[in-house]
């Protein structure tokens, strides 16, 4: 397991990799390039209040309700969450 890093001083030298041409990036499959959704959740996130822990639960769906959950896009499980928020909500 990895320690975090308790050091609040970036040592990544920002000026070399501002230079650095496109084509010098190597992207892997650990490192994959970012996707802007990605970037824009973490930027909107900053400055609120954390998002309480999820429980970790098996669940069978009908396919053609999972298919089409699936089919709105990424954050999928996400919206299906919402929709049994509102349920819930709704139901008092």
């Amino acid at each position: 397991m990895s320690k975090s890093s308790s050091s609040t001083t970036s040592k990544t030298d920002w000026p070399r990799l501002k230079a650095m041409p496109e084509q010098d990036i190597r992207l892997t499959d650990e490192h994959p390039a970012a996707e802007v959704d990605h970037i824009v959740r973490g930027i909107a996130r900053k400055g609120l209040r954390p998002v309480p822990p999820k429980a970790l639960i098996s669940l069978r769906v009908d396919a053609d309700v999972l298919a089409w959950f699936k089919a709105q896009g990424a954050g999928y499980q996400t919206r299906m969450s919402a929709v049994l928020r509102a349920f819930k909500e709704a139901s008092g």
